[in-house]
């Protein structure tokens, strides 16, 4: 079962931007219609492209970008099924907050150089990538994995 096409515009082609988001949602709708996906997340995703075929044009690079996270939220949460690199991205904001921050305080209080706090935060990138990918490798080999990447628009 395919979705609805999604109208091209001509003016797409004129924004550069707005071409590289178009084309990289084409290619999200492209893989989802090969994987079995919940009839919730069907709805959504048919729903995202009638919301962007009925867009505003001044409106359609944001609105672009609103529909892509909805979808990868929604197919990550019922089918389980997340973008290359999810987990990596996810784990590296969460490993400089959760983990970085900490070990900067822990540093700058044995050292009494409150200075110091910003140390932690690349050790929390570490952590936070290292985590995340191998996060992503798991999810790959258990089949979870989709053949797109998020954040390329």
């Amino acid at each position: 079962m395919s979705f609805p096409e999604l109208i091209n515009r001509p003016e797409i082609s004129s924004n550069n931007r707005l071409e590289k988001s178009y084309l990289n949602f084409k290619s999200l709708i492209d893989e989802l219609e090969t994987k079995s996906l919940t009839e919730n997340c069907r709805k959504v995703v048919e729903d995202e492209i009638h919301l962007l075929n009925n867009t505003v044009d001044s409106k359609l690079l944001s609105q672009i970008r609103k529909s892509t996270l909805k979808i990868t939220r929604i197919v990550e949460k019922e089918s389980k099924l997340v973008p290359k690199g999810y987990y990596r991205m996810f784990w590296t904001s969460l490993g400089m907050s959760a983990f970085g921050i900490p070990i900067g305080v822990a540093f700058g209080a044995a050292l009494k150089n409150m200075g110091l706090i910003g140390v932690g935060l690349p050790i929390g990138l570490g952590i936070g990538i290292a985590y995340g990918s191998s996060i992503d490798k798991k999810a790959a080999r258990e089949g979870r994995q989709l053949n797109w990447e998020i954040g390329k628009s």
